[in-house]
């Protein structure tokens, strides 16, 4: 490897196309895309002036200008992707959710460490300004004994029954394309939960149209969460201690401002974490900073934490009966 540290990109749709732009925007270097057709290759590589593109994601894992791999297809699709970046010796950034499931998220972890390869999710919320002040100020003691984390992601998206988010057969429903970002918080916040509660409404193709999680905490914590993928909400987030409180505004898992009040409703701290870009260079900052490191796990989203994650989500599914073709 070279000391700058190569992107290819495996993937030419909508969240490759931002994730490339904060990318250039920011300093990085990205050396090749790889499609499922050279004509789709070819259209992302002008639009992003881009060297190299490859008609196959196998010619992309092969190539060798190539240091680090952001997986970027729909999610059935992460685990075999993923594999094939890490087999091709590559380092990879993983769209979220991770994988489909659990047993494919261990999977690919283990195959990572055999190979001393970094192997992160792209929760790109983890890594914001204001999610690294939040965390310092719960560290600082500023809420006291943290009880209550609430927060919630709705969207009112295309009722199309053959769109990814309401088809079965491409990993759909609100879960694990939008709850994923409070459950995260939510272990972020309170770490790993010890129980979980679920309750959903599904679509007419089958997938979850709106569900409502409660994680519960060895210490008493409780983690309300929602997330719908039909009706438009406020997409905001509220940690609440015995000595205050942060709210969170819209939406909490971009980059956004919050307040921190104490118990007597004064504000403590109002802090803006907006950025020019949308904020998807910071993951890839720290893909950075461990491969340069050379370690392969970091402090604020571990792979063992990664695969917890994929847990508590299908406990979710195991409550609402949602099960994906071919598990």
């Amino acid at each position: 490897m070279t000391d700058t540290i190569r992107w290819g990109i495996l993937g030419s749709g909508y969240i490759a196309d931002a994730f490339v732009s904060d990318l250039l925007a920011t300093g990085f270097t990205v050396t090749a895309v790889g499609s499922r057709s050279q004509e789709s290759a070819d259209a992302f590589a002008a639009k992003h002036g881009i060297a190299t593109a490859h008609p196959s994601y196998e010619a992309l894992a092969a190539d060798p200008e190539v240091d680090v791999i952001y997986v970027a297809t729909p999610h059935p699709m992460h685990a075999a992707n993923t594999e094939l970046a890490l087999n091709a010796g590559k380092h990879v950034l993983v769209e979220k959710p991770f994988t489909l499931n659990q047993p494919e998220a261990q999977r690919l972890v283990e195959l990572a460490a055999s190979k001393n390869l970094v192997v992160l999710e792209a929760m790109w919320a983890r890594w914001l300004p204001h999610m690294v002040r939040l965390r310092e100020i719960i560290a600082a003691g500023t809420l006291g004994d943290v009880r209550t984390v609430i927060a919630d992601h709705n969207q009112k998206l295309p009722s199309d029954p053959e769109h990814r988010l309401n088809n079965p057969a491409l990993g759909g429903g609100a879960l694990l394309d939008l709850g994923i970002y409070p459950v995260s918080f939510a272990w972020d916040v309170l770490g790993e939960p010890t129980s979980v509660t679920a309750i959903s409404t599904p679509t007419v193709t089958g997938v979850d149209r709106q569900t409502a999680i409660l994680l519960g905490y060895a210490g008493g914590q409780q983690a309300v969460l929602h997330t719908a993928l039909d009706t438009a909400g406020p997409n905001t987030a509220s940690v609440i201690g015995t000595e205050g409180w942060v709210a969170i505004k819209q939406t909490f898992y971009a980059p956004t401002s919050f307040t921190v009040y104490n118990s007597a409703h004064e504000v403590v701290e109002e802090f803006d974490g907006s950025v020019p870009e949308r904020g998807m260079q910071f993951q890839a900052w720290e893909a950075e900073r461990l491969i340069r490191a050379g370690v392969i796990a970091g402090d604020v989203l571990s792979p063992t934490e990664t695969v917890g994650i994929m847990g508590t989500l299908d406990e979710v599914r195991r409550q609402i009966g949602l099960v994906y073709p071919g598990e």
